[in-house]
């Protein structure tokens, strides 16, 4: 009879890497499941559901990210600030705003809805414009979002 035996990562053994994403013209869903399923780690054969087992996602030039259709003027971002009455907001009055919170939203609800994933959604780092901060690191660029 053969024993078999199941790999079960731990946090100390895991090696991440940086991935840099260019957001330009890209599908807001699209682009935001492909950077959800490597924050899970997913994408690697030593996946463990209850260990972090992701890499570090830089998106770049996420002020010119699309969505398909009319979402622009139809898409309604809604929260509840803890007083009566719920606020609103439109997909393209967001994007004048904070451009960044449209992919991060849409990446923060792709992942599990457990502790780990605030762990997971802080190794996404998401800015406006070409330049980052994460030079030091040497991130990997990546095609992402693309069907």
């Amino acid at each position: 009879m053969v024993k078999m035996k199941t790999y079960m990562a731990k946090a100390g053994e895991i090696e991440r890497h940086w991935l840099l994403v260019d957001a330009t013209d890209k599908v807001v869903g699209r682009l935001a499941s492909d950077i959800a399923v490597i924050l899970m780690g997913k994408h690697r054969p030593t996946y463990t559901p209850h260990v972090d087992t992701g890499d570090y996602v830089v998106v770049v030039n996420v002020d010119k990210i699309v969505f398909t259709g009319n979402k622009w003027e139809n898409k309604q971002y809604t929260w509840y600030t803890g007083y009566p009455g719920l606020r609103s907001e439109s997909a393209a009055e967001r994007k004048a705003k904070k451009p960044e919170m449209i992919l991060s939203e849409a990446v923060r609800r792709m992942l599990p809805k457990n502790k780990l994933a605030t762990q997971m959604l802080s190794k996404l780092k998401i800015y406006v414009g070409p330049e980052h901060p994460h030079q030091a690191q040497n991130p990997e660029p990546i095609e992402l979002g693309v069907k």
